[in-house]
């Protein structure tokens, strides 16, 4: 017979107990702090139509190569979605009955079949918050505090860093940028972090710039002023987008400021986030300590993305976030010595030769709340001792056919090694 092919598909990933005990723990902590926001629940379809996840308001060209198309019996075009933030809007554009604003939250997988690498692989989970029918930066402010919270809960260190897209496209305006490359521009600007000025700078001229464009480019890229708002005070008054940009950071800043957490964001002014979805302010979560290159979550304003659903050009305000639940847990490498207990109960019972009146005792803790596991495979005691050990469980009891007879049992505290006996009438159970 031959050999049947078990490997797993390349880009996805099984987690055993001890690495999923550890992201159930990284999603309810996420969760908690959404309800904590005030965030409704919402639950979308994988599957989509491939006309909805491949329209102009969604992940735009780079990330349509990487979506994964199928066709269904009735050789409908489907496609497996690639973020929340679409199938979200299509929810809104579908239901014009919410009451606005409206602040939901959704976890759920996603998939790209993109290059792999730490934290993305080619089905990852993503965890979005996203408010709909707020104009003000109060909006952004809310969703920059809420990541701060969350990431404080997860005993992570963040910065994030922010911009927007109205002040970076009326830069490039002001640079005399052909239209139709702009969007190409930006892609480029967005790996500044990771290339240097040196490799975007010959990017861009590759790109056919003109010279005086990609000099102009050049020099913003180098001044070191630029990390000011000051800076872009003379631009603003020759370009709209740029002036409009700027009051939108400004905004925010002073919200940013108010709440005392402006040290832990900071203004980029070449954080371009590639996706032509973005209208406005937008940002990343990067790790302060920098041990991960990539971002660990990110999101921006998208106000077209509904009323281009829908068909009209009327703007929906929408701002979202999103935090990638498989890249936070590879960037908590030394999660093992934060003490996360493989099996997550609180009772471990050893029954000796007992094994029915173990059932008793823990469907009695199971009915008080507590998480109880039984050995099941007859071991002696010292291998269950030693399992116990191993699984960091820190309460174990012991049933005998003598504590059966007395109608107690025993409780071992594996950690300080003290003994306890409990009642419980095993024949009246």
């Amino acid at each position: 017979m031959k050999k049947m092919n078990y490997q797993n598909v390349k880009g996805t990933q099984d987690y055993l107990p001890n690495a999923e005990s550890l992201r159930r723990d990284i999603k309810r902590t996420l969760e908690d702090v959404f309800i904590q926001y005030g965030c409704k629940p919402l639950e979308t379809p994988i599957m989509n139509y491939t006309e909805l996840l491949a329209s102009k308001y969604g992940g735009g060209s780079e990330i349509l190569e990487e979506m994964y198309t199928l066709t269904d019996r009735g050789e409908r075009n489907l496609a497996l979605r690639y973020d929340l933030t679409i199938p979200f809007a299509k929810v809104v554009a579908m239901n014009p009955t919410l009451k606005l604003p409206f602040k939901r939250y959704e976890i759920g997988k996603v998939f790209r079949d993109g290059p792999i690498k730490t934290g993305r692989l080619r089905e990852f989970t993503q965890c979005d918050v996203d408010i709909v029918g707020v104009k003000s930066q109060i909006a952004e402010a809310e969703l920059m505090m809420m990541a701060l919270d969350a990431f404080r809960k997860l005993d992570i260190e963040i910065t994030i860093q922010y911009n927007n897209r109205k002040l970076l496209t009326g830069m490039l305006q002001v640079f005399e940028t052909d239209v139709d490359k702009i969007s190409k521009v930006i892609l480029i600007l967005d790996k500044i972090e990771k290339i240097g000025v040196e490799s975007v700078t010959k990017e861009l001229t590759e790109l056919e710039l003109s010279t005086r464009t990609v000099t102009l480019i050049g020099e913003f890229l180098r001044d070191n002023r630029n990390r000011s708002y000051d800076y872009f005070k003379a631009f603003s008054k020759q370009n709209i987008q740029v002036k409009e940009g700027l009051m939108e950071l400004q905004e925010l800043e002073s919200y940013l400021e108010f709440l005392g957490v402006n040290k832990q964001c900071v203004f980029n002014p070449f954080l371009a986030r590639g996706l032509e979805i973005y209208t406005g302010t937008i940002y990343e979560i990067f790790l302060s300590d920098k041990s991960m290159t990539s971002s660990i979550g990110s999101g921006g304003r998208y106000d077209n993305a509904i009323g281009g659903l829908l068909g009209t050009n009327e703007k929906y305000s929408t701002v979202g976030i999103s935090f990638g639940l498989d890249v936070i847990y590879a960037a908590i490498s030394n999660w093992e010595e934060k003490g996360v207990d493989s099996s997550n109960v609180d009772y471990f019972i050893i029954p000796l030769g007992t094994q029915k009146e173990s059932l008793l005792v823990a469907r009695h803790l199971r009915d008080q709340g507590y998480k109880v596991d039984c050995e099941m495979s007859n071991k002696k005691l010292g291998k269950a001792l030693d399992r116990a050990n191993k699984e960091n469980i820190r309460m174990v009891i012991i049933i005998g056919e003598n504590e059966v007879k007395t109608n107690q049992y025993k409780v071992k505290d594996m950690v300080t090694g003290e003994e306890r006996l409990e009642s419980f009438q095993y024949k009246n159970a």
